[in-house]
């Protein structure tokens, strides 16, 4: 866990967006509280790590690569895997930490070994990347135990970012689902991981399941080509970091309920169930770690019935980081969502447009889902009536990304109403990255 000095921490900020106006009775809050971290170069250190002025903060990266047996098929697969991990370690930055993990139905420590990390430089990057060429295809795969591997090897060195990036083209047959649950619960809040599915024979919610368990992204790379400017992306993006653990943590006055956080954009995340107590009526959500970004959260609270003309304190927000010593450190940013009762009907019934963008956001992301589920099911009208609102959706608010990939998968008659037409043959890449990128959202224009 990391302590901060004041001067060492980016600058948080939290802005608020809601119609705080309800009508007589109305009992439900919604807002849109935007988090932002700026001042690129700050450092935050852990308490006792080793730090290298103007370097950043110190970090710890396990690189996890699929060396199944199905990674030899096409062989390009394996070497393109070797070459894109090559090319991550070449993006590490002086002084993180950093291991490579091999994994098939068990985990195997590639480089360094001895159960630790190296630290990077010219010499150890170099002797990483002489044992990547090692690597070879043989055996079945047990991600479960890729991830408790990299948790001991991160959890190893004293520093302040902890990041995993794994890789896989299977699915994890050689291990129960329960298994892999039961990791990613013991590697929840112990370090962010991002994950990748190469090519198209890995199973979608497995891989999406282990980035959101970890509080990172996922994505796939259907050609294996496209690998090592995915890793190098990947890790310059992790490098960036600068804090780590921050919780959003809302309070709300006596007899005023949490109905619902998640994250809406860069991407839809659930955090509800997420919450862990921190003290009388107030909970905390983690969102992981921080470089300079922005992000978008939606709270609902559902308050207690007032008459007109009283106003109240919804909720208040706020951003903690946890200490080693169980305390938290407040990161100094607050919002207020408020509640105020009119008898004003413009008022009490206008939805504020951040919250009516990203409550279409969220729609269009599980109408994508449930779209692609009921097309496996073989319900075509079931899945043409979701798919279609997805693409509504989509033309409505602007997400022209997500438009043209569900227009590899329907014929669009008409975006504005929703009129589609299933395609007789999908290209299965096609159809893996539309379900893959569906959480991904679009930015309302503030």
């Amino acid at each position: 866990m990391a302590n901060f000095s004041k001067s060492s921490v980016p600058r948080f900020s939290v802005d608020v967006y809601q119609n705080e106006y309800l009508p007589d009775g109305g009992r439900e809050v919604n807002a849109i509280v935007t988090v932002t971290a700026t001042g690129g170069g700050t450092v935050g250190t852990a308490v006792g790590a080793s730090y290298t002025p103007g370097q950043g903060p110190s970090a710890g990266v396990a690189v996890m690569v699929d060396c199944s047996g199905s990674m030899d098929y096409p062989p390009t697969k394996m070497r393109n895997a070797r070459d894109a991990t090559a090319a991550a370690v070449d993006t590490l930055r002086d002084g993180t930490h950093f291991a490579v993990i091999g994994g098939t139905h068990v985990a195997k420590e590639v480089y360094p070994g001895g159960g630790r990390l190296a630290v990077a430089d010219r010499a150890t990057r170099e002797q990483a990347k002489q044992a990547l060429r090692r690597l070879s295809a043989g055996g079945g795969t047990a991600i479960g135990t890729w991830l408790r591997l990299a948790d001991r090897l991160l959890s190893s060195a004293d520093v302040t970012i902890r990041h995993g990036i794994l890789l896989t083209d299977g699915r994890n047959e050689h291990e129960s689902p329960e298994d892999l649950k039961a990791a990613l619960d013991s590697c929840a809040g112990r370090f962010t991981c991002d994950a990748r599915g190469v090519g198209t024979d890995w199973e979608v919610k497995e891989v999406t399941g282990i980035a959101s368990a970890l509080l990172g992204t996922a994505d796939i790379v259907a050609d294996p080509t496209g690998l090592a400017a995915d890793f190098t992306q990947m890790m310059e993006t992790a490098m960036g970091k600068e804090v780590a653990d921050v919780a959003l943590r809302l309070w709300t006055p006596v007899g005023t309920t949490i109905k619902f956080v998640k994250q809406v954009a860069p991407t839809v995340e659930e955090l509800t169930d997420r919450r862990t107590e921190a003290g009388p009526r107030a909970g905390d959500y983690p969102t992981g770690s921080w470089g300079d970004e922005s992000r978008d959260y939606h709270v609902c609270v559902e308050v207690p019935a007032a008459g007109l003309g009283q106003e109240m304190l919804a909720a208040r927000v706020s951003l903690v980081v946890p200490q080693p010593d169980g305390d938290v450190q407040n990161l100094g940013a607050q919002g207020l969502i408020r509640a105020v009762w009119t008898d004003d009907m413009a008022a009490s019934t206008s939805i504020n447009p951040q919250v009516a963008h990203y409550t279409g956001q969220a729609e269009l992301a599980q109408a994508i889902q449930q779209g692609l589920d009921l097309r496996k099911a073989g319900d075509m009208d079931g899945a043409t009536a979701k798919l279609g609102r997805a693409v509504q959706l989509a033309s409505a608010s602007g997400n022209a990304d997500t438009a043209k990939l569900l227009a590899k998968v329907v014929d669009v008659v008409d975006a504005t109403t929703g009129t589609v037409r299933l395609k007789a043959k999908v290209e299965e890449a096609d159809e893996m990255t539309l379900e893959t990128r569906s959480t991904k959202t679009v930015r309302v224009k503030k």
